[in-house]
């Protein structure tokens, strides 16, 4: 495993999207899509000030500098804006493990197949070149659009975490929680995410 490698640059991409290093300059332009209130009922937070986005920025970085994480901005390169955030989070370089979430896109790039373009990328780089045996998702209980969009990638659905985190007004939420294993990758790379397979660099 060379999870070494998220000590340096990693900027991931295809015919759809980009994936840019989260210190980038261009994280700034996240402030035109990051306050559009559907996206934070379920991340455990609230986004209603400068002051939110601020804080944002740096707890992403900071977490990052610890180790905890490894955060993206999100091209969309149909229209070259900013179209949100994920990262690679929870890494566990002793399981040889980590969770692909805190994913988010501004309205008008949700449904859009950006998602899935993402999601490929980050599944291609975790398990062929830092070599990741086991990467899961979580997705709230009641957010059926981020659990059936974990399940379009061919994630295999593991159970329900109760109590897994609290959100912004203090109250315990439950979680959905999937997973893909190495074994599987290929086939799935093979089956669901062929589009994405011939893009040349």
């Amino acid at each position: 495993m060379k999870i070494e490698i998220l000590n340096a640059e990693v900027q991931l991409e295809n015919d759809s999207v980009l994936l840019l290093p989260f210190e980038h300059p261009r994280n700034v332009e996240l402030k035109d899509i990051i306050f559009e209130k559907e996206i934070w009922s379920y991340m455990g937070m609230n986004m209603n000030a400068e002051s939110d986005f601020e804080n944002y920025v740096v707890n992403a970085i900071s977490d990052k500098n610890k180790g905890n994480c490894y955060p993206f901005i999100i091209i969309d390169k149909a229209t070259s804006k900013v179209a949100g955030s994920t990262r690679y989070g929870y890494l566990n370089e002793s399981s040889q493990k980590c969770e692909i979430g805190w994913t988010w896109y501004g309205t008008d790039f949700q449904g859009t197949g950006l998602n899935k373009a993402c999601k490929y990328e980050l599944l291609k780089f975790g398990f062929e070149t830092i070599g990741f045996r086991r990467i899961q998702f979580s997705a709230d209980q009641e957010n059926i659009r981020s659990q059936r969009a974990i399940e379009k990638l061919g994630a295999t659905r593991e159970g329900t975490f109760r109590n897994n985190y609290i959100d912004a007004n203090g109250q315990s939420r439950n979680d959905i929680y999937y997973s893909i294993i190495r074994e599987e990758w290929d086939t799935l790379k093979n089956n669901i995410f062929t589009e994405f397979q011939s893009y040349n660099v």
